[in-house]
């Protein structure tokens, strides 16, 4: 009997970084790091939908939303499909993308969307697919993939991939992000980004400091080359901090900034083009 499978939806979540400490260079050219990773409630939608009109192991892929530039079979979601493909036995289907999350933000959208491809094609699909196999297949997608099977925050280390879950409790407090449009290159920002040569530890320690102490001990090795050829970007982490948010920074390889808050963030306006969303963790 041939099997069913229901449609299913689901929901993606972006990241930012307390942190980002840039290591080493690896002798594979990619940098060793460590970072928290920490899920934030800014989600794109992901709906795949079995369709026997669909050659098997094939998927129509299509998007809306923000535009993600090139063509669908460049897009992570259509190569962790045909990764699942290549290796099970899959059904022909249909998946959909809509992108709320900014594209070269420093969010981790593109690699949330592709670990729920695998995650959503491994639960619609009953592949029983051990957690290793999952994290291993993420990992070859791109370097943060594996975080999204998680959930809650997560030391990072080696490329971003070797995971260990912290203890961080920022409920009740406020994150205000701001995108200010701008894409930058994450290829670029770590070629600029001069590594420490020495053995990690450092933001563990500064992890651990009082909360007041987050702001001058706890920092991102990348805002110095976005800062200096992206000042925009350094002038929404000073406003922020401004109107008093307790810890900010730049999250990832940027260019979205986020601050802090005990409270509610005042209403601040920004310039047009700027993305400004507002959750209380």
């Amino acid at each position: 009997m041939m099997k069913t499978f229901a449609p299913m939806i689901v929901f993606p979540f972006a990241k930012v970084n307390l942190g980002l400490h840039v290591l080493r260079v690896r002798p594979d050219g990619y940098r060793d790091i460590e970072t928290v990773f920490l899920p934030i409630p800014l989600r794109d939608a992901l709906e795949l939908v079995p369709d026997s009109s669909v050659p098997q192991g094939e998927v129509i892929f299509t998007r809306s939303g923000i535009p993600v530039p090139g063509s669908v079979t460049e897009d992570l979601c259509y190569k962790a499909f045909r990764m699942l493909a290549s290796d099970h036995s899959l059904p022909g289907a249909r998946m959909h993308l809509h992108k709320a999350i900014p594209l070269g933000a420093g969010l981790g959208g593109g690699s949330s969307d592709a670990a729920h491809v695998l995650k959503l094609c491994d639960t619609a699909f009953g592949l029983g697919l051990a957690q290793e196999e999952l994290t291993r297949k993420a990992a070859a997608l791109g370097s943060d993939c594996a975080f999204f099977l998680h959930e809650g925050p997560q030391w990072a280390t080696a490329r971003g991939e070797v995971l260990e879950p912290i203890h961080l409790d920022l409920s009740g407090q406020w994150l205000a992000l701001v995108n200010p449009g701008i894409h930058i290159s994450t290829a670029e920002v770590y070629a600029h980004t001069p590594v420490r040569d020495q053995p990690g530890g450092a933001l563990r320690k500064a992890m651990a400091l009082p909360r007041e102490k987050w702001q001058t001990a706890i920092t991102n090795d990348l805002e110095g080359h976005v800062y200096r050829t992206r000042p925009t970007v350094r002038e929404i982490k000073e406003a922020l901090l401004h109107v008093g948010a307790w810890y900010a920074a730049m999250s990832g390889s940027g260019s979205s900034v986020f601050g802090l808050f005990d409270h509610e963030p005042p209403t601040l306006s920004w310039p047009a083009g700027h993305i400004y969303r507002c959750f209380r963790l």
